[in-house]
């Protein structure tokens, strides 16, 4: 992963001091480059950043539905283990971050042109994070409509909106803050959510059934198809979180590659890890169709609000960073907005898309309907990203990345860089074939008795449809070729 700069900003720039990056202040910098005088901290930070949007209730239900699918205890922990190391690609592609000093959905200009790029923002920058916006706070909903009725509110769907809109203004908050709020306030939100559900996981083990096995054990195609549905559920998280550059960008240029990577991924996929197989235990043992209600009815009644804040809390920052990220793929694609105005248009997509959610839809279906489709177009969309990676070694030009002139360098042909463009709509393709998702299954994997392959398919698929179609037009630096 080691990597020099491609180039340097000329003179020492601003101390860190008079940046736009500080705590406590919204942070007026989009997707320009931050110069090397205004770089600061240090890779472990990003332990914290990405560990608290992981301690997450969503990992529960995930790890309920590993086990609604059939699978015995031990096959359903070793699904989590092997899909959860796919955060190793999201901490890969943040090396690119420190290199470029800019944001990820800038950075992929690299891959895609100039103007494919905002066609592929767009879709997976924009548009699927609005959906994982909505699909965020309507878990922090619905385990939030409780506390209402503690006050002597009565259930009705006005309140059911004012506490979606509440969940989503002080996410939108958060994110209007930005970086540096994010860097200062997610290690002490780590610690607090780590403890509430290391109780909620005390809880469950205590009654989990250690000897669980399915009463009707799965055999043949139908128990390969059940594997690769909940490693495809638990690999849809990592692979969503292509923004990862954006927390890494203001690290100095110099910051070690290697721990970039591996802070990043270790934050997200220890508590990922710890609290899906908490998940997989609780259905051992509860009802886990209703997640919220099987969870709350291990806990003494005093701790039901406590948890249900800690589900809110998790939720809010996951969503923040993703709000966060959104709003400078609005940048991206070519929308003047400044960041804050960019970031509250995404906040009042995400919080429309929740209202339908909460209001109209089965929370748990949105859940694994959304996890198992959306892959198709994040894989490839990953797998090409850490590619070009690591056939630039890391090296990016952060001036030239922002230079959006007709024969600028990152112009390519027209604006579109063929290699990226075709090795993602390749990749995609091949995953969509291979999908076997409970709502539509593709020709390969219906052939195949349902097995989804869509992650390995799309991810390695367009890896090294980019590797070869990048050095056939040429489109990569004569040292990485």
């Amino acid at each position: 992963m080691a990597h020099t700069p491609a180039t340097r900003e000329a003179g020492p720039g601003p101390a860190p001091s008079a940046g736009r990056d500080r705590a406590g202040r919204v942070e007026t910098r989009g997707i320009d480059q931050v110069p090397d005088g205004e770089r600061h901290g240090r890779p472990s930070e990003l332990f914290a950043v990405w560990a608290a949007p992981n301690v997450s209730y969503l990992s529960f239900v995930v790890g309920a539905a590993l086990v609604l699918l059939g699978l015995p205890l031990g096959e359903a922990v070793a699904v989590v283990l092997a899909g959860n190391l796919l955060w190793l690609l999201t901490g890969y592609v943040a090396v690119s971050g420190p290199s470029a000093g800019t944001a990820g959905s800038v950075i992929s200009r690299a891959m895609y042109g100039i103007r494919a790029n905002r066609a592929v923002v767009a879709l997976t920058g924009w548009l699927i994070s609005s959906l994982y916006l909505a699909l965020n706070w309507s878990a922090a909903s619905v385990a939030a409509l409780g506390l209402p009725g503690l006050v002597g509110l009565p259930a009705s769907a006005a309140v059911e909106a004012v506490v979606v809109c509440g969940i989503a203004g002080v996410t939108v908050l958060v994110a209007l803050f930005g970086h540096a709020t994010i860097v200062r306030l997610y290690p002490a939100l780590t610690v607090l959510l780590t403890l509430v559900f290391v109780v909620v996981s005390v809880l469950v083990v205590l009654r989990a059934d250690w000897s669980y096995a399915p009463a009707e054990p799965l055999g043949g195609t139908a128990h390969l198809a059940a594997l690769a549905a909940g490693f495809t559920l638990v690999a849809s998280a990592p692979l969503s979180y292509a923004n990862s550059p954006d927390l890494a960008r203001y690290l100095p240029r110099e910051s070690s590659p290697r721990a970039v990577a591996l802070w990043t991924a270790a934050g997200a996929y220890l508590p990922s890890v710890v609290f899906t197989v908490v998940g997989v235990l609780a259905a051992t043992s509860l009802d886990m169709t209703d997640p919220q209600r099987a969870l709350e009815g291990v806990m003494p009644g005093w701790f039901v609000p406590v948890f249900a804040l800690g589900v809110v809390g998790n939720m809010v920052a996951n969503n923040a960073m993703t709000a966060y990220s959104a709003g400078l793929s609005v940048q991206s694609i070519g929308i003047r907005l400044p960041r804050a105005a960019a970031v509250l248009v995404v906040g009042a997509v995400g919080a429309g898309l929740t209202l339908f959610a909460v209001l109209v839809f089965d929370f748990l279906t949105a859940v694994n309907t959304m996890m198992e489709l959306v892959v198709v177009v994040t894989g490839p969309c990953m797998g090409v990203f850490a590619a070009d990676v690591l056939l630039r070694r890391g090296r990016y030009d952060g001036r030239a990345l922002l230079d959006e002139r007709p024969g600028s360098p990152y112009w390519y042909r027209a604006g579109i860089n063929p290699a990226g463009v075709l090795a993602t709509v390749a990749g995609i393709g091949a995953a969509v074939l291979c999908a076997g998702a409970s709502t539509w299954s593709g020709p390969v994997a219906e052939a195949l008795g349902g097995v989804n392959l869509a992650v390995p398919v799309g991810v390695l698929g367009g890896a090294a449809a980019y590797a070869l179609l990048a050095r056939a037009f040429g489109t990569l630096p004569a040292a990485a070729r």
